[in-house]
Order: C-alpha cells, then structure tokens, then sequence
C-alpha cells in the first residue's frame, strides 16, 4: 500500500491568504476628485489686453530711443510731467489767445458740431432723395464725383470769401468735407431696400411719405448711421487743420500757437488729445450704428 505524500502548508502562507481574502472584501473607498473650475475668463482677457500694452510699450519704447537721438524730442517722461501740469488747470483765461487747453477743446468741438450737425441736416434728406428719385440722382450724382475728392482745405478761401469771418469758414469747411459720406451713404441704402418692399407700397398705394417713414427709413437706417460715423472721423481731422490757418481759438490754433513758442512737449499733448477725443467720438457712433445694425 502506497503512501499519499502531503503536503504541509506554514503559518505564513495561511497569515497571508487571510490578508488577501480580507483586502478583497473589505470595500474600495470612491475618491471623488474636486477640481476646481477654471476661470474661463483669465484667457480672453489677456488675449485682448496684452496686444495693446505691448504695442504701447513698444511705442514708448522707440519714442525713448528717438528723443535720445534727437535733442529737440522731448521723452516721454518729460511729455508726462508737462502734461500733468497743463491739465491741473485747463480752463485759465489771460487773454483772447492765451487760454487754458480745455477751453481750446470745447471751442473745436463747439464747430464740429454745428458742421456736422449743418451736414446731417441737409445731407440725410438729400441722399433720400437721391436714392428715391433716378432723375435726381442722374442730375446730382456728376456734381458730387467732382466735389467730393477735393481737399478740405481748398474750400477755406471760399469761406473766407463768402463769411467774411475766420469762425463761419472753419465750420463752413467742416460742412462742405463732411457731407459727403453721409449723401452717399444714405443713397446706396435706399437703393438697396428690396423691390418687394416697394411692390407692397404701391400695392396698398401708400403715400410717399408713408413710403419714406415706414419702409425706407427703417431699412436705410443702418447704411445713414455708417455715414455719420464716417464724416464725424472727417470732421474731426478736419477742424485741426482749419483752424490752424484761422487762428482765433481752438485745439488746431492751440498747436499752431505753442510751436510758434517753440513748446515740443505741449505740441506732442495736442496730438494725443486730438486723438483720444476722435477715437471717443468714432467709438460713440459705432456703439449707436451697432443698435441699428440688423441681420437679414
């Protein structure tokens, strides 16, 4: 009879064993991760500001190695120091042409107005008419191609000649160079409502001026405030220039004024100023043109 060899198991491997069994049934803890939400706004952000403070800087920066290079440049710094002193007091009054800054500024934007405001005036209902009437455009539309390249201040001297007075130019000047835009705009947006809208007024024969309050302002509304947004930009430039040759007051006369003083720092603020102040009004308008602009 044969001997069955067993075989023999120590402690240790038992201890073991017990160790696994109980690892496998005692239950696997969930770990639930908390990730903290991302700021989604930290991205675009920076990819709208940091373009422009490194344009910026890059300007001060060539500014810096150009007024080093220059004598008669004035730094930045010393541009900064000036300017602080200019605007701690910009409304002195010393006399008709010594006035403070802030009161050049109000005057230039006292004529752009009533220019501007004399060009809407007259060019919003001309240009519905232009884009209304064929006639009327075929008569017209010559006379505008010739005027409206010429130089703004071509027209000076006439103003000069026809007011008799340096103000009634300047405005006459801002007037005549801002016009355009706004015909031109305003007639290209009438002739592009849709002929069904037309088909429709002449169906139910409404008035012409129903015509014009109904259907064609709405629908030219968009292509008008493009206009104006266009000829306030040229009305803007404009006035520095006019006002320069004019004198009296105002920024251009400002400029004109301080570089007869020889004052580099004082001429490099003006041009600043001009700039921030037809960046304000070009953003201003493009703010309201967006409240008028539609999908078709």
């Amino acid at each position: 009879m044969s001997v069955i060899p067993m075989k023999v198991v120590d402690n240790t491997t038992v201890t073991s064993l017990e160790s696994i069994t109980a690892k496998a049934q005692t239950p696997t803890p969930i770990v639930v991760s908390v990730t903290r939400p991302k700021a989604t706004w930290v991205k675009p952000v920076l990819h709208w500001l940091l373009p422009p403070v490194i344009g910026l800087t890059l300007f001060v920066l060539v500014w810096q190695l150009l007024s080093q290079s220059t004598p008669n440049l004035p730094s930045p710094g010393k541009t900064w120091v000036s300017a602080v002193e200019l605007f701690s007091d910009p409304f002195y009054r010393k006399g008709p042409n010594d006035q403070g800054i802030g009161w050049n500024i109000l005057s230039s934007l006292q004529r752009v107005e009533i220019g501007f405001g004399l060009a809407a005036l007259i060019g919003i209902p001309l240009g519905f008419m232009i884009g209304r009437f064929k006639f009327l455009n075929g008569m017209l539309s010559p006379i505008i191609s010739l005027l409206r390249p010429v130089s703004p201040l071509a027209w000076l001297p006439i103003g000069l000649l026809v007011f008799q007075a340096a103000n009634p130019a300047s405005i006459w000047v801002i007037f005549i160079s801002s016009i355009w835009p706004i015909i031109i705009n305003t007639a290209v947006g009438v002739t592009r409502v849709p002929q069904d809208y037309m088909n429709v007024a002449r169906v139910l024969n409404l008035s012409e001026w129903k015509i014009m309050t109904r259907i064609l302002f709405p629908a030219v509304l968009p292509y008008m405030m493009t206009g104006i947004r266009l000829s306030i930009g040229v009305a803007w430039l404009v006035i520095v220039a006019a006002e320069m040759l004019t004198g009296g007051k105002g920024i251009g006369f400002w400029v004109w004024d301080e570089w007869n003083n020889l004052n580099v720092e004082h001429i490099i603020i003006a041009i600043f100023v001009v700039g921030i102040i037809g960046l304000l009004l070009e953003q201003m308008l493009l703010l309201m043109a967006k409240r008028f602009t539609y999908e078709e």
